[in-house]
């Protein structure tokens, strides 16, 4: 795990970032990367900067890169607190997904999202469909467990 230095350093960039223009947030990312290389939670904080800038190809790379050192798991310490303090999030839950897909579990992934679509998508044409959603949900999931 990065250092705490490291961790206000990536904090007091992410803190700084203009969602307007990513690049110089990516940039000073990148420079703690070139101290910390390889470290997973750096390169989550890049891939998050590079999806928040669009650029989805190297957001994919940086944060799979993350996914196969095996510390960006839904199961993180640093994910569960997150998870434990805003049960709710969906925003968590979309990231969670894209954590399970980089990490190559797509049908989770796809369960993750099932699940968040029928949790927070009130319609009577999802309502009739939320067993079968639901039941799809748990098949995907149990196919990556």
């Amino acid at each position: 795990m990065t250092s705490t230095e490291a961790q206000n350093t990536l904090r007091a960039i992410f803190d700084a970032r203009n969602r307007a223009d990513m690049q110089p947030t990516i940039d000073a990312f990148f420079a703690v990367l070139a101290e910390h290389t390889d470290d997973p939670e750096v390169l989550y904080e890049v891939g998050g900067a590079y999806y928040t800038a669009g650029v989805e190809e190297r957001a994919c790379s940086t944060v799979g890169r993350c996914a196969t050192s095996g510390a960006m798991t839904s199961r993180s310490p640093r994910f569960e607190r997150a998870r434990a303090e805003f049960p709710r999030s969906e925003s968590l839950r979309v990231f969670h997904a894209l954590t399970l897909h980089a990490a190559g579990r797509s049908s989770a992934a796809v369960a993750t999202l099932l699940e968040l679509v029928t949790d927070r998508i009130d319609t009577p044409e999802l309502a009739r469909y939320e067993a079968a959603i639901r039941g799809n949900a748990a098949y995907l999931a149990s196919l990556d467990a």
